[in-house]
């Protein structure tokens, strides 16, 4: 009797699967894997448009510094001013 029953737990295996549930498994992840390319992609593409339309913003909003006329420094340089007169040195 041990025989027996020894025989048919070799015959009965734990899980049996037929080609079809791995072919069903792989199709399944390969699609999966196809999304994630495609949603990267189109996530670098939404990002490089972005990046591009914030560069020209920046760039339309930063109007370059124009001169807007004629300043004189706070500190005038020795030897020039109003004040100033050769003949007042001392030397």
């Amino acid at each position: 009797m041990a025989l027996k029953s020894k025989l048919k737990r070799e015959k009965l295996r734990a899980q049996v699967k037929s080609r079809w549930y791995y072919i069903f498994w792989g199709a399944c992840t390969v699609s999966v894997f196809a999304g994630q390319i495609y949603v990267g992609e189109g996530f670098r593409r939404m990002a490089e448009s972005f990046n591009r339309l914030l560069d020209e913003t920046v760039e339309i909003l930063q109007e370059p510094k124009k001169p807007r006329g004629f300043y004189l420094p706070l500190i005038p340089r020795p030897g020039t001013g109003p004040d100033y007169n050769e003949s007042d040195m001392v030397i």
